[in-house]
C-alpha cells in the first residue's frame, strides 16, 4: 500500500484515477490544481504523484520545477496530458519526472508506470539505508587546502541472504541491470528476514501482496528461499 497523490483540473478523470488506485489498495488524496497540491506535499512527501501538465493556475511542468528547485522532488512523478509534445515530455524528464502518461490513459500504461515508480522508491529508500564502510572510501587531494571524501572502487555491498551477510555486484552495468540486482538482492534479504512470509514482506516494503509477487516473479526470486517454516 502507497501513498498517491492525483493532480488533475478534470473530475471525471481525478475520480476515475481514485477509483482505480484505490482497488489497487493504495491511499489516494486528490488535489485539482497547483495549489492544491503543494498544500498537500507540505503536509507529507507521498509516495508517487500522477501529475497533470495542462492545468488553469499552474500548469504541471512548473509546479515540477518548483518542487525540485526547493529539494522537494524526492518522489517519483508521473506526468500526465493529452496535448503536450514530445518536447514537453522531455523537458519534465530532465526536470526529474519518473515517466509521462499520454491521455487518455490505458490501465495497463498506468498501473505499470505506478508499479514502477513505487519499486523505484522503494529501491531508493533502502539504498538511502545502507551507509558504506570507513573502507570504501580514499581521501583525495583537491586545490584547496582540505581533502574530500570520494568512492574507493566502483562496487556496492547490500544485504543478501540474512542479517549478517552481504553481497557484492559490479555498478559498471546499465543503470537497469544494476537496479535489477539491488531490488533482486533487497527482496531476498527480507524473504529470508521473514521465514518466506509474503504477507509480512509486503508489509515491510510497503507493496501490495499481489504486486509484491508480481516483482518478485519479474525479478527471478526465489520465493522458498530464507523459508524455514510454513507460515
Amino acid at each position: 500500500m502507497a501513498n498517491i497523490l492525483v493532480v488533475d483540473d478534470e473530475l471525471g478523470i481525478r475520480d476515475l484515477l481514485f477509483e482505480i488506485l484505490n482497488d489497487e489498495g493504495h491511499n489516494v488524496e486528490l488535489a485539482e490544481n497547483a495549489a492544491e497540491a503543494r498544500a498537500a506535499r507540505q503536509r507529507a512527501r507521498p509516495d508517487l504523484v500522477l501529475l497533470d501538465i495542462w492545468m488553469p493556475d499552474t500548469d504541471g511542468v512548473t509546479l515540477l520545477k518548483e518542487w525540485s528547485a526547493a529539494g522537494l522532488l524526492s518522489m517519483p512523478v508521473v506526468m500526465m496530458s493529452g496535448h503536450a509534445t514530445i518536447d514537453t515530455a522531455v523537458d519534465a524528464t530532465r526536470i526529474g519526472a519518473f515517466a509521462f502518461l499520454e491521455k487518455p490513459i490505458t490501465l495497463q500504461k498506468l498501473l505499470k508506470a505506478v508499479e514502477q515508480g513505487l519499486a523505484r522508491e522503494s529501491a531508493r529508500r533502502a539504498a538511502a539505508s545502507v551507509v558504506p564502510p570507513a573502507s570504501s572510501f580514499a581521501p583525495v587531494v583537491t586545490t584547496g587546502s582540505e581533502s574530500a571524501l570520494v568512492p574507493a572502487a566502483p562496487q556496492a555491498a547490500v544485504a543478501d541472504a540474512g542479517p549478517q551477510s552481504t553481497q557484492s555486484f559490479d555498478l559498471d552495468r546499465p543503470l537497469r541491470d544494476a537496479r535489477d540486482g539491488f531490488e533482486k538482492a533487497y527482496f531476498e534479504f527480507h524473504l529470508a528476514m521473514e521465514n518466506g512470509s509474503m504477507t509480512r514482506v509486503a508489509e515491510k516494503t510497503g507493496l501490495e501482496r499481489t504486486h509484491l509477487y508480481r516483482k518478485l516473479k519479474q525479478l527471478g526470486v526465489d520465493l522458498s528461499r530464507g523459508r524455514r517454516s510454513t507460515v
